[in-house]
């Protein structure tokens, strides 16, 4: 799972997505096949987990020696679960991506303010960019601060209103002005974000107004993770989609600015972050010129690459013209930050080897008991951690129609916790995969629960989300937090010593002692879902009312 996303999407409407629940809509009952259980092997999960997370794959950031190893690995043992290759005779589709790391990164300075500023890189910002160009140079930018950094005509709202910045350094503050809010009621979703609180769509946004720089400010709770995730995200080379302007259309140079760094920015100019803040939260908030420059430069290492999408499939016994999709994203952040103990390899056990063994163990259990009517596609993709860039190529160049893929289940980061009552849905109610979702659970006994974090943008930060708006029914289903041994209380802690711990960092490794009876039960719901939705002769789609709703029927009707 990814704290950024550097995607672009592909039409504006789709700006402008909320993950909160959809009150439930009346539906046609739709047709869920009872399907036979199958045995998970825990001794799969172990080893292909373990596998992906050592060393020897480096952390598999795309286009190195660990994608390799990843896809030498992968199509192994798909085909010994009896796939076929999922690309014609091919089990990869190519995924043309560009990296570009940044190096010779000067202090940010900051003048024309009470007194002058310089700001360390890690310690108090970090910065990159879009751009394919070899050196980036900023200097003596007027530097402005637009609130929230939101355009939304829709809602009347304009953070950047009667305000040129062209050329200009634009400071934003992460999430949406009513992220802190205690219910769903507000201008944009209130504690639910919308993708107007991601950061992408904020450097997006500065792009469009023509922005030299953006810098968001770095703050815990409205992010949903610490500066280290930032500052480990940021090591190393980043991956894009390779665009035909090579960037020119982006901002110069984008990056966070830690809280405390902002805070003396805007006392140099005689205002306070925390006024300025509270004003940002109102509608007809105006821009604010802070009479300083900021002046910044670094140069780029730039490598244009092909990474892949790793895809088997299990044709379909009766309609292998239609089509389920199990996805998980294969790849990490490579070598990054090292650890206190000189460790740099960040090697993604839980993030996301752990879903992508999950893919293995399903092909195999799909396999041992016999193709379904509908062919199943086990897609492995690449790039999430850079902003879902594998998912968001095959949403946007499918191997298999789009229109006749009937839903799917994204897997993603499974933690060791044991044992759970519950399930959390991200994005609970949008679809009528719940109904299957429902009826697995019932027989487990097990119940399943919205998201109880809106506020984080779930919803946006995984592979699920680019075939959603292409109108693709998704579930991405997290594990409970309801734990069997210790309760909700129990839940909450392991969730958090894992992000506080090692989310994105060298201490994501495999470890032999996990309790792995929680994520067995976890795969044997998914099994349960994709299996009865394989054999199910309905085709499940979102509810009245939901914002894929419309992209859906026009893809079903071949429009």
């Amino acid at each position: 799972m990814y704290p950024k996303t550097l995607f672009k999407l592909a039409a504006a409407p789709l700006a402008i997505l909320a993950a909160s629940p959809l009150a439930a809509q009346p539906v046609t009952p739709i047709d869920i096949p009872e399907t036979a259980p199958q045995p998970m092997s825990e001794a799969t999960m172990k080893d292909v987990t373990r596998m992906l997370s050592s060393d020897a794959f480096e952390g598999r950031a795309p286009g190195s020696v660990g994608e390799q190893k990843t896809i030498d690995l992968l199509t192994e043992r798909f085909a010994k679960a009896g796939l076929k290759p999922g690309n014609g005779d091919s089990w990869l589709q190519k995924v043309p991506l560009v990296s570009i790391e940044a190096g010779k990164i000067s202090p940010l300075t900051v003048t024309g303010g009470k007194t002058p500023l310089s700001f360390e890189y890690g310690k108090d910002m970090v910065i990159g960019t879009y751009r394919e160009a070899e050196t980036i140079d900023i200097a003596n930018s007027d530097v402005v601060f637009v609130g929230y950094g939101i355009n939304a005509p829709e809602k009347g709202w304009n953070d950047y209103a009667g305000l040129d910045v062209k050329g200009k350094t634009v400071i934003i503050l992460v999430n949406d002005p009513d992220y802190d809010s205690a219910d769903l009621n507000g201008e944009f979703g209130g504690k639910a974000m919308t993708y107007y609180g991601r950061w992408t769509y904020k450097y997006e946004e500065a792009a469009r107004q023509g922005a030299a720089a953006a810098l968001i400010v770095h703050d815990t709770v409205p992010a949903a993770y610490g500066w280290s995730v930032v500052e480990s995200s940021w090591t190393g080379p980043q991956f894009f989609a390779q665009s035909a302007d090579k960037g020119a259309s982006e901002t110069q140079a984008n990056g966070w600015i830690q809280k405390e760094a902002a805070e003396k920015l805007l006392a140099s100019a005689g205002q306070d972050l925390g006024s300025l803040s509270a004003a940002a939260k109102r509608k007809g908030f105006k821009p604010v010129p802070l009479g300083l420059k900021a002046s910044v430069s670094f140069a780029n290492a730039i490598e244009t690459t092909i990474s892949h999408n790793i895809i088997g499939t299990l044709p379909g016994a009766k309609r292998p013209d239609e089509y389920v999709l199990y996805t998980a994203h294969w790849d990490h952040l490579g070598r990054c930050k090292p650890a206190d103990d000189g460790d740099d390899i960040c090697n993604g056990a839980v993030d996301n080897a752990t879903g992508t063994a999950a893919l293995v163990a399903l092909a195999e259990a799909f396999g041992k008991a016999g193709a379904p009517d509908r062919s199943v596609v086990f897609l492995a993709v690449t790039g999430e951690e850079s902003g879902l860039l594998g998912s968001s190529y095959y949403g946007e160049n499918p191997v298999y129609p789009l229109s006749q893929t009937a839903g799917g289940i994204n897997m993603d980061a499974f933690l060791m916790a044991g044992k759970a009552r519950n399930v959390t849905v991200i994005g609970k109610g949008k679809s009528q995969l719940d109904d299957f979702l429902a009826v697995a659970l019932k027989k487990e006994g097990r119940v399943a629960e919205a998201d109880a974090m809106p506020q984080n943008g779930y919803y946006y930060r995984s592979d699920h989300f680019s075939l959603a708006k292409q109108g693709v029914p998704m579930l991405y289903i997290d594990g409970g937090d309801d734990l069997v041994n210790g309760g909700k209380a129990a839940g909450e802690a392991a969730g958090k010593d894992y992000t506080v711990n090692r989310y994105h960092g060298p201490k994501d490794e495999y470890n032999p002692n996990w309790d792995w009876s929680g994520v067995i039960d976890d795969l044997s719901l998914y099994y349960s879902i994709g299996r009865s939705l394989a054999m199910s002769k309905d085709w499940p789609n979102w509810v009245e009312g939901d914002e894929f709703r419309a992209i859906r029927d026009k893809s079903r009707a071949g429009q």
